[in-house]
């Protein structure tokens, strides 16, 4: 029988990349009642690093889930919890609100290169909650201002950090990239297969 875990998360990319790796997943928060949000950009504290920031808010995550696993008495399994930046300099770019916004985050991220955060954490309970970080650059070529437009009116960048899908029609537009594809996409494997395996659950493992 494959693993069985919970993630922390409603990104459907998190979740597929888990069950690629052969993990029966559990997705939290379940139904449309809990008060547990996993998702969503939060406020960055004053004077806190762009690398601190995206360990906090995997970290939260990952509490918020131990916290649902307890209050609905489900059976205990690790959680698995993570969170993604988009970092040009040290200005994180969160999930664009609009079409306007958009178009201004196509045109930093145009002939730039920047770094994609994405913190992991996984673990039973807060006593053996561990986490490590993927750390990729990604460079963009030049965009074009008829291509910023035409991708801000597609559905793509919206809920996506930094505006944009790696694995989507943002594609297009990277030149360059020097980390892990995964990470970029929001849950890196080596690093979440690692974590696992403290857990004896890896993903080669029954």
């Amino acid at each position: 029988m494959p693993a069985c875990l919970y993630l922390a998360s409603k990104s459907p990319r998190r979740l597929e990349i888990l069950r690629n790796l052969g993990y029966a997943v559990v997705p939290l928060p379940q139904g449309g009642s809990s008060p547990f949000a996993f998702e969503g950009d939060e406020e960055r504290a004053p004077g806190e690093s762009s690398a601190d920031y995206v360990l906090r808010t995997a970290r939260t995550k990952a509490l918020q889930a131990f916290e649902e696993i307890r209050s609905r008495n489900l059976p205990r399994r690790p959680v698995v919890a993570a969170d993604t930046t988009v970092v040009l300099g040290e200005d994180i770019l969160g999930k664009p609100r609009d079409k306007t916004e958009e178009v201004q985050f196509l045109r930093r991220l145009s002939c730039q290169t920047h770094i994609v955060r994405t913190a992991v954490f996984a673990g039973t309970d807060e006593a053996n909650l561990r986490g490590l970080v993927s750390e990729s650059r990604v460079t963009f070529g030049r965009i074009t201002s008829e291509d910023m437009l035409a991708y801000a009116s597609c559905s793509e960048p919206y809920d996506k950090a930094g505006g944009y899908a790696v694995q989507g029609l943002a594609a297009a537009f990277i030149e360059k990239i020097e980390g892990s594809y995964s990470g970029i996409m929001g849950l890196p494997v080596y690093e979440t297969a690692a974590l696992l395996r403290e857990f004896g659950c890896g993903p080669f493992q029954d």
